[in-house]
């Protein structure tokens, strides 16, 4: 069965052989705000419905929270004055991967290994400290890795 997402090519020995279309890119520079995180849903939320996901389905509800959040972590953790931070995003058959990279890589979160399966619960007090729990909720996989001595970046999958 073919999908929107298939590319059919004569085989002059086997016929039609699908192959699977490329992955679609999107990357975006923003300030360090508040207002540069929000800028980032916002146009995360777009670039989908220009791909063909529109804002009601769930996977792009879910990719838009995890937007949000991984946004606001970059720019409140992760926050060097004057150096703006890096959403990409990337649409393929199988997931769509959100990346917020900021210039804090000595300011890792928190992340699930063998030993702790998913991210701890703050106390029930705390008013903030919930957001990677909503990662960790909507994504399949998430992660963090140090890109450069100056770059770091926390990334989610979610799937189709």
């Amino acid at each position: 069965m073919s999908s929107e997402f298939d590319t059919v090519l004569p085989s002059p020995t086997t016929g039609p052989v699908h192959t699977p279309a490329p992955a679609h890119h999107f990357r975006v520079q923003l300030s360090s705000t508040l207002r540069g995180a929000r800028l980032a849903r916002l146009l995360v939320e777009q670039q989908l419905e220009e791909w063909g996901l529109p804002r009601t389905v769930p996977v792009t509800r879910a990719v838009v929270a995890v937007t949000a959040e991984l946004s606001a972590n970059a720019v409140t953790h992760g926050r060097t004055p004057g150096r703006d931070f890096e959403v990409c995003l990337t649409l393929t058959e199988a997931h769509v991967r959100v990346e917020a990279s900021d210039t804090r890589p000595d300011r890792l979160p928190p992340l699930p290994d063998a030993t702790t399966p998913a991210v701890s619960p703050p106390p029930d007090t705390a008013t903030t400290g919930r957001g990677l729990l909503l990662v960790d909720a909507f994504a399949t996989h998430w992660g963090c890795e140090r890109r450069s001595t100056f770059v770091k970046t926390v990334w989610a999958e979610v799937s189709r």
